[in-house]
């Protein structure tokens, strides 16, 4: 692997996932567990094939989903690995990119967001092109006056609407066989972030939570150019954010303490 940096690979040692859960009145946290080694088989993977599509024959069919823009002016992105114990007593290893990827929601072998993808087009494409063509019109008036104003107000509710409305489209499970929306489980004291929901760690306990698996460990770093605010750098580890992962992830993973599967092996 000659083009990572020198701490990629490190050991996770300090890396954690969770928060605090409303429902309860609890802290839920899940650790790195043993998945420092298919994290490092995913990053080798990355380094020398170039591409997230690595379940096609041969990988990297899929032209669009190639890692150089991560190194580009889009700057890279975050991908999570977690170690899940199946019904059958068998282990599995999920994965998962945050957001979109070049524009896709979904790849094979990756897991999918929180949301019915029909949904969200059903929901968003026509608001957006509303949004664009008010971007069009404001361009076009002078600066600060009385109508640049008014259109400017105008995208900003827009925009904020359509982003209540997507939010609602979240569906967040826990390990007690319930399902909540977005609002319901957020428990930070400002709005919800753009994003919110969007980040490796939710989508992985949430496909694991609706598929009856029993996360083991789990595991985020971040691949490409680093991000403008210098907090992620190419090949680091990291742990829940703040922001946008703390305050949904403790709903998430409340009941794992008590999951049916949860005795030592």
């Amino acid at each position: 692997m000659e083009n990572l940096p020198e701490n990629a690979g490190a050991k996770p040692t300090t890396v954690r996932t969770g928060g605090f859960c409303r429902r309860c009145g609890k802290e839920h946290w899940l650790s790195a567990g043993n998945t420092r080694h298919p994290c490092l088989e995913l990053i080798d993977q990355l380094d020398r094939l170039g591409t997230i599509d690595l379940f096609s024959s041969p990988p990297g069919t899929v032209t669009t989903l190639g890692t150089a823009p991560l190194f580009g002016p889009a700057r890279g992105k975050m991908f999570g690995v977690m170690e899940c114990l199946k019904p059958d007593g068998t282990t599995v290893i999920l994965q998962a990119f945050s957001g979109q990827y070049n524009g896709l929601w979904l790849a094979d072998g990756w897991a999918p967001p929180l949301f019915k993808i029909e949904d969200f087009f059903a929901l968003t494409v026509d608001k957006e092109k509303q949004i664009k063509q008010l971007g069009r019109e404001i361009d076009q008036c002078l600066p600060h006056s009385r109508v640049w104003l008014a259109q400017r107000k105008k995208r900003r509710l827009l925009s904020r609407q359509l982003m209540r409305d997507i939010h609602s489209l979240y569906r967040l499970s826990n390990f007690r066989g319930e399902t909540v929306t977005l609002d319901k489980a957020f428990t930070g004291d400002k709005g919800i972030p753009t994003g919110t929901g969007d980040c490796c760690a939710p989508k992985l306990l949430n496909y694991a939570a609706t598929n009856n698996m029993r996360p083991l460990g789990l595991s985020e770093f971040f691949w490409g150019k680093e991000n403008i605010s210098g907090g992620h750098r190419h090949g680091s580890f990291t742990s829940s954010c703040m922001e946008k992962c703390q305050p949904i992830l403790g709903f998430m993973l409340c009941g794992l303490e008590d999951y049916p599967q949860a005795e030592d092996e």
